[in-house]
């Protein structure tokens, strides 16, 4: 088994770092999600309003996020902006930061999408009924748009948990970042360690996302 390099998996105390490192990566990939999602659903909920310079500036806004990569935007809150504003946060903060912004300018258009999806006979019975502007948003548009838009939200946040994958590169102690610190450590010991380490994130990665993709083809599905 030596010679495979399977025991640098339980090697002192190297799965255990390993999963720690998960945990960062996991912890980091749900705060940005809550973060995003709540700021997301007031931007998805502006993008509908008739005022015209909102609806532009918020475009604006997603498609800054939508253009610039992922690994650009990490640097910029990273390496720029605390030198720019003198900010002096850990890695991890402003990880979660720049990622919240990101799900926020997606999901914005998640929740657009859904609410401009409902059926205009379902909002033309809400006014028939007697219902004012707010109520037909409460009662009707959200419950209805929280359906259409749950697959959507769900791949997201699969992306982002992959996207997390990033975090090596400013220095966050994820789960990639600790494997290579591992394999660098134990290259001459175990010169196949690379294959397991790399085996087990992927492992780790998959027992993440999968359940959260498999969830949202089925609700898909269900739609259709």
């Amino acid at each position: 088994m030596v010679h495979l390099g399977t025991n640098i998996l339980f090697a002192g105390n190297n799965f255990v770092r390993l999963l720690e490192g998960l945990w960062t990566t996991v912890w980091i990939a749900i705060c940005a999600l809550i973060i995003g999602l709540i700021l997301g659903t007031g931007l998805g909920i502006l993008r509908t309003s008739k005022n015209r310079p909102v609806r532009i500036l918020l475009r604006l806004y997603l498609e800054f996020f939508r253009i610039v990569p992922s690994v650009v935007l990490l640097f910029l809150f990273y390496y720029i902006l605390p030198r720019q504003l003198n900010l002096n946060l850990p890695a991890e903060q402003m990880a979660v930061l720049a990622f919240a912004l990101w799900v926020a300018a997606e999901f914005s258009d998640i929740v657009r999408g859904a609410l401009i999806s409902v059926p205009q006979h379902q909002k033309e019975s809400g006014l028939a009924l007697g219902l004012n502007g707010w109520q037909l948003f409460r009662y009707v548009l959200l419950p209805q748009a929280l359906v259409l838009e749950l697959p959507a939200t769900i791949n997201l946040a699969t992306r982002v948990v992959k996207t997390t994958s990033l975090l090596m590169l400013i220095s966050v102690m994820d789960v990639i970042n600790i494997g290579q610190q591992i394999i660098e450590a134990n290259r001459q010991t175990y010169p196949n360690g690379i294959f397991w380490i790399y085996g087990i994130i992927f492992l780790f990665y998959f027992i993440v996302d999968y359940p959260l993709s498999l969830w949202a083809r089925r609700l898909a599905a269900k739609q259709h």
